[in-house]
């Protein structure tokens, strides 16, 4: 007896119900168009930082859904130089995060090109470089070898959620999938986003990275979608946001044994992208404070120290109260060199000492109306 969507006959011959889809995706579009149209009127360097800004949190969203938290000032270097971006207090990034950021950028930067076999291999290659995910080793940059259950709960504890595709069939039904996203351009590339990342992750092909993969075929197809290699919002952070839906709507599906009516996903799925949308008004916000600030400083002198303490705080980076001692600490300089950094940015008009501060002396921006 049929306990999963995939063992029944012609499975991905997705059906869905067109009367609650279409006004959702509507919406979409038109949020899509809107957001594109005012990011394109800010000029080109509003642009990059936007992208940059996106980019960056899309790869910390994405690796934090599995578990997985990224050092965000390394990942946003690594960015930057890899796009050929002019940013302040770049940092040197690991191996691991270079390779999350190529896979990335390759998705989302080269989103016209067809996605091959060797193109998703090199991007589970560049996921797990050492060959390890955690203390595990695992077979990388080909399909999985043995079986794989999606299991939660402690050691000793465990549910099954899922059990993917067995092995022998993960090579037939991967060649059905690249071929349909290839070739079939019949589909609105939205819907088409959606399909993709449900299919890919019920097939689940790899050892490990399934997930990011799935969202990385996901921004892809967005990209096509917008026409643009400019990310304007992050479809991750918002699947972060509403995780638990998020696999409640996948696993629904996946337990579909009787036909392949994909509705339900859809529905979740365009409104968590309507959401993500939305909530780009926020990053545009930071996005545009951040460029004015520097665009009216920009015949102020600052020292390294300053650029990278300044970019913290209006990345909203830093955590809890501006103090001399932290300056010192993130800067890696004396307290007295900090203290004089501080004093020579309240002279410049950029920092003011706080109103009320308690037994410390706490710092923060001019805000400039």
């Amino acid at each position: 007896m049929a306990k999963y969507i995939y063992q029944h006959k012609n499975w991905t011959d997705f059906t869905w119900n067109n009367k609650k889809i279409s006004n959702l995706l509507a919406q979409v579009r038109n949020l899509q168009g809107r957001l594109l149209g005012k990011m394109t009127s800010l000029g080109f360097s509003y642009q990059k930082e936007a992208t940059l800004e996106n980019i960056t949190l899309d790869i910390l969203k994405s690796s934090e859904i599995e578990g997985e938290k990224l050092n965000k000032q390394q990942v946003r270097s690594s960015i930057a130089r890899r796009l050929g971006l002019d940013v302040a207090g770049l940092v040197n990034s690991a191996r691991n995060i270079d390779g999350i950021v190529e896979m990335m950028l390759d998705a989302t930067q080269r989103y016209e090109k067809p996605l091959t076999e060797e193109r998703m291999f090199g991007w589970h290659a560049a996921l797990f470089p050492t060959g390890y995910s955690g203390s595990y080793k695992i077979d990388v940059a080909c399909y999985r070898k043995g079986e794989m259950q999606v299991v939660s709960s402690a050691f000793g504890q465990e549910k099954i959620h899922y059990e993917a595709v067995t092995a022998e069939n993960v090579k037939p039904e991967m060649d059905i999938f690249l071929n349909w996203l290839n070739a079939d351009k019949s589909q609105d590339s939205v819907i088409k986003a959606a399909i993709a990342h449900l299919w890919f992750v019920t097939v689940h092909p790899f050892d490990d990275g399934n997930g990011r993969i799935a969202r990385a075929i996901c921004d892809m197809l967005l990209a096509r979608s917008d026409e643009s290699k400019q990310r304007f919002y992050s479809m991750s952070a918002q699947i972060n946001k509403e995780r638990k839906k998020y696999y409640d709507a996948i696993e629904k599906v996946q337990h579909r044994t009787e036909d392949s009516d994909i509705t339900v996903w859809l529905e979740w799925f365009l409104n968590c992208l309507k959401n993500a949308l939305l909530s780009s008004e926020k990053i545009l916000q930071s996005v545009l404070h951040k460029a004015n600030f520097w665009t009216r400083n920009a015949k102020v002198s600052f020292n390294e120290r300053q650029i990278k303490m300044l970019n913290k705080l209006l990345d909203g980076d830093f955590r809890g109260k501006l103090q001399s001692s932290k300056w010192a600490k993130i800067c890696k300089c004396s307290q007295d060199t900090a203290i004089r950094d501080i004093k020579d940015l309240i002279n410049k008009g950029v920092l003011q000492q706080e109103q009320g501060g308690g037994r410390s002396t706490n710092y923060e921006l001019v805000e400039t109306k």
